[in-house]
């Protein structure tokens, strides 16, 4: 009787539990589906092995906060990105290579701008050039993550030292070098600006960077945006600047028929002959990779590195160069919570560890570098009070990547400097 009523008792409790399955019900302690894992979607413009890089930096914050974070890069980004937005299916992030980029997206109401956290952790680690930078109409839309840098004057240590040579700190204690080097018999600066079709292009960093230093942020900004024209005699300043140091047969290395013929990349090489034929060279952190494979072997005890010094006072010593603005299409927290995980050093520290790439922020450990040529030129980038990226890269193609390079040959040529000026003027886009 007793197994009866337990059969029973058991087919009612099956009869009422399908019951509430079918009418969409629970019982009571029912085990609920566990909730969805955040996703959050990147691109961007770099590629291997910088993709796997930026990988390794996302790791702490997922497994901090459990939301998968997933980068997609291709060198196609530029276009793709564009594309997303004006279709309305942009991922939650991009690394934005070109601060107009985020001007353009932010301009057409496609960005998000960051939180009031998101800010306040911006002003708290990075200089105001940084906020500048990733800002539009009074509104922060970037966090500028890694960066590459051009502001910087390289020399074979030894040899230097052995001269008794110091560092300059200021434009005229490097005119006092380059005849220190001259009166000893040896010549001050190896430069080359041939590049093929791009010729040129190494010509206008040192112009942009001699902008910068005379002129200042202000009306380098100007200048890029043709508010003011590419004639202007802050221009002309400049270049004449430059030519100073360039069409001094006793400044550079072969005069200025060798700056023509040279490669970029062989420039730097007579530096670290013996005894060195040159001893200046100022390009950006990526000339390592040129130099001898034996310097390279061995780059904290052959080389050495400093910023292109200071002109004007009043502005410092400034750094040119490039770097990645990460951008919100959303407002999602998790996003946000992304966002102001970018603006620490603890985002960029196993980059930095793996080298190739240099970061703004104020909270740098710089001995997570992991050479010392990488934590010289990070204090040099994480001291300078201005940052500005490259104008030619900036400026309309058939100007930035056109006559402002061939304007610069014909300059190194011997044409006369409102010439070349006027006709780079001349070749700007009418609106």
């Amino acid at each position: 009787m007793k197994r009866r009523m337990k059969m029973v008792s058991l087919l009612i409790i099956f009869a009422f539990v399908t019951a509430m399955a079918f009418a969409g019900g629970k019982s009571e302690g029912a085990s609920t589906a566990a909730p969805e894992k955040k996703v959050i979607r990147i691109q961007g413009a770099f590629v291997e092995p910088e993709a796997s890089r930026f990988e390794e930096c996302l790791k702490a914050f997922e497994a901090e906060t459990g939301i998968d974070v997933v980068y997609e890069g291709s060198k196609e980004f530029e276009t793709q990105i564009l594309v997303q937005a004006e279709a309305g299916t942009p991922p939650d992030v991009a690394a934005l290579p070109q601060p107009g980029l985020m001007r353009n997206f932010a301009k057409r109401g496609f960005l998000t701008p960051l939180t009031p956290e998101v800010v306040s952790k911006i002003d708290a680690n990075y200089s105001k050039s940084w906020k500048d930078l990733g800002s539009y109409e009074g509104k922060v839309y970037g966090v500028f993550h890694r960066v590459n840098a051009k502001s910087f004057v390289w020399y074979p240590k030894k040899a230097f030292k052995a001269k008794g040579y110091t560092i300059p700190k200021t434009w005229d204690e490097l005119k006092a070098l380059s005849d220190k080097i001259v009166a000893d018999g040896g010549i001050p600066w190896s430069i080359g600006i041939e590049s093929g079709s791009a010729t040129g292009w190494a010509a206008t960093d040192w112009m942009e960077d001699i902008m910068l230093r005379t002129a200042g942020p202000d009306v380098y900004d100007k200048w890029v945006n043709h508010e003011i024209p590419f004639n202007d005699p802050a221009v002309q300043n400049a270049a004449k600047i430059m030519l100073d140091i360039w069409m001094n047969p006793k400044y550079v290395l072969g005069g200025s028929t060798n700056i023509l013929t040279t490669n970029f990349g062989d420039a730097v090489k007579p530096l670290f002959t013996n005894p060195p034929k040159a001893w200046l060279h100022r390009q950006g952190n990526f000339i390592t990779g040129f130099m001898p494979e034996d310097v390279q072997a061995n780059l904290d005890e052959e080389v050495g590195v400093f910023a292109l010094p200071s002109i004007n006072p009043e502005w410092g010593t400034p750094v040119l160069g490039g770097g990645d603005q990460f951008v919100a299409f959303n407002d999602r927290p998790e996003v946000m919570q992304l966002m102001a995980y970018l603006t620490t050093w603890e985002s960029a520290a196993p980059w930095a560890k793996a080298g190739g790439a240099l970061f703004p922020y104020k909270d740098t450990n710089f001995n997570d570098y992991s050479s010392a040529i990488d934590r010289a030129l990070a204090k040099i980038l994480v001291n300078a009070e201005v940052f500005r990226f490259d104008g030619s890269d900036n400026m309309p193609a058939e100007v930035g990547a056109g006559t402002f390079w061939t304007g610069m040959a014909d300059l190194v040529g011997g044409v006369p400097v409102n010439k070349v000026l006027d006709q780079i003027e001349e070749s700007w886009p009418k609106k």
